[in-house]
């Protein structure tokens, strides 16, 4: 049998950034994808601010979005009536090039060093497959369904059908299920989903028009959601010419009628319906993330409403908190409460950000539970009914936008990885984002007195930060150096960040989490090293 450290089943983007990052580690990686090409049509449109910060690290975020939005284009969100009406609201939200803008001129830590990013799913996947194509290390194989494995003390057997050739086994030391919602693994291992399953069945009607976007009267925006019943929204796609509209509406109807019914008379335009599909909304937690060698991470562990950007996005953390554990762990310098340490980390961020869809998901449901009849009527009652669906969607609807807090704010303060106090909780806002620099949360960008980024300057592993410049931190570098561990030190005279971050030394893990931080170099370096590394 081919051997192999780590089996990936799912080639979604988690599993596919997964693989990338295992592969640019040194870890063999085979990666199974059981349809036999990339998913043709558009799912998940906004790469967050966070996931593009990985996307940076791994040295591919400008591939990202030269496949997507462009930076000029309009990133409003608009309620509506139909697209051909006046808008009942619009939200106004900056595009990346004014992020940018905010970026470059921000002096405090307040701010993520790369924007987000609307690339649709069906254009991420392949590039995301080609980079882990090319990767060292990485083998990529798609038709090819996992249909059992099994553990053993040192290893787990993989057994996949592949079209035409027949079932395969392959031997790795660890597997990792990132094969989504109705995920084998986690079947396999019987672990269940807890919370609500089933909310509601909405349909994807996606098309494409070349003309369509031009076309929109009341202005350029990336999402339309209308006032109606069976709670419709428009999202626009990267490339402004595909379209998806989900609506709650039953199964085969005159989709093309509804299409322009939701345009609305006097927008001529033409279009034709590439796909449709029917999809559930879901709020469910893993009661587990992990069993033994095999390891789940994405919608396999947490499926959300896509309402806040939260599904895709926390699988990408999942996948680089597992990365560098399962390297480590390989490498031979991750402790026994290493790999342990994963479920512990993400699973609160998990059922933190299942809450925080469902929250967004209500307030989107309150300004859309004002719908009547008369809404739509050019009459004083209308007039009124849109005002009334104005003022709501103007407070209740933001919940959907505007969760940076649950983006880029998590914290893993109370993972045995961390140097916390014992009885600190790792707490943050789902709105919100409190810069700091305490333990646990990732280290916030901030330029740096050359203009560079301080996510920049961290290695690929550990991280030793002097803010000081004249420090010496031999006993540190010491007590890494003899446990093998891969340890940079940034060592700088940065009086204006040390003020921001107010303190003047930083220990950062290989996902830019921090692990240690103090005014004064670490009392006893070798028990540091060996907590963080899970010893």
């Amino acid at each position: 049998m081919e051997q192999f450290d780590v089996v990936v089943v799912g080639a979604g983007p988690v599993g596919l950034t997964l693989a990338i990052d295992l592969g640019q580690r040194g870890i063999r990686t085979l990666i199974l994808e059981r349809n036999p090409t990339t998913g043709p049509w558009p799912k998940m449109d906004r790469s967050n601010a966070r996931t593009m910060e990985f996307y940076r690290r791994l040295g591919i975020a400008e591939d990202v979005r030269a496949l997507g939005y462009p930076a000029e284009a309009s990133m409003d969100v608009f309620i509506v009536t139909r697209l051909c009406d006046e808008p009942i609201l619009k939200l106004h939200y900056p595009t990346v090039a004014e992020f940018r803008g905010t970026i470059a001129e921000t002096t405090d830590h307040s701010q993520p060093l790369e924007p987000y990013q609307l690339v649709s799913q069906n254009k991420l996947e392949p590039l995301l497959k080609s980079v882990a194509e090319r990767t060292p290390h990485v083998t990529v194989r798609y038709g090819c369904e996992v249909t059992h494995f099994d553990q053993a003390p040192d290893g787990v057997t993989v057994e996949y059908a592949q079209f035409e050739l027949g079932s395969t086994k392959v031997q790795a030391r660890y597997l990792a299920g990132c094969d989504g919602g109705a995920s084998t693994i986690r079947k396999q291992l019987g672990i269940k989903l807890e919370g609500q399953g089933g909310l509601r069945q909405m349909r994807q009607i996606c098309f494409y028009s070349e003309q369509l976007y031009d076309k929109i009267p009341m202005g350029k925006g990336r999402h339309y959601y209308f006032a109606d019943a069976e709670g419709s929204a428009l999202i626009v796609q990267g490339d402004r010419k595909e379209f998806t509209l989900n609506s709650d509406v039953p199964e085969g109807i005159d989709y093309e009628a509804w299409v322009r019914e939701k345009v609305g008379p006097g927008i001529d335009f033409d279009f034709r319906i590439l796909n449709v599909s029917p999809w559930n909304l879901n709020l469910l937690l893993a009661e587990s993330y992990s069993d033994g060698r095999v390891f789940l991470a994405g919608d396999a562990v947490h499926l959300v409403i896509p309402t806040g950007g939260l599904g895709m996005n926390s699988g990408v953390g999942d996948a680089l908190d597992l990365s560098w554990k399962l390297a480590a762990t390989l490498h031979g310098w991750g402790g026994p409460g290493l790999l342990p340490s994963y479920e512990r980390e993400r699973r609160p961020v998990g059922k933190k950000n299942v809450e925080a869809s469902g929250w967004a998901a209500q307030g989107l449901g309150l300004w859309r539970e004002l719908h009547t009849n008369a809404l739509m009527d050019d009459t004083p009652e209308g007039a009124f009914e849109r005002l009334r669906t104005a003022r709501s969607a103007n407070v209740n609807h933001r919940r959907v936008h505007e969760m940076v807090g649950a983006e880029y704010g998590y914290s893993y303060a109370d993972s045995p990885l961390i140097d916390t106090p014992g009885d600190t909780q790792a707490e943050w806002d789902t709105v919100r984002f409190l810069p700091s620099t305490n333990p646990g949360v990732r280290i916030p960008h901030i330029w740096l007195s050359d203009k560079a980024s301080i996510l920049d300057a961290m290695g690929p592993d550990f991280t030793f930060i002097d803010l000081t410049g004249s420090a010496a931190p031999s006993d540190i570098e010491d007590a890494f150096k003899q446990m093998d561990v891969p340890l940079k030190v940034f060592r700088r005279d940065e009086r204006h960040v040390r003020s921001v971050y107010g303190c003047r030394f930083l220990l950062v893990r290989p996902d830019l989490h921090i692990a240690w931080t103090g005014n004064c170099l670490p009392q006893d370096s070798n028990k540091l090293a060996k907590m963080v590394t899970g010893f």
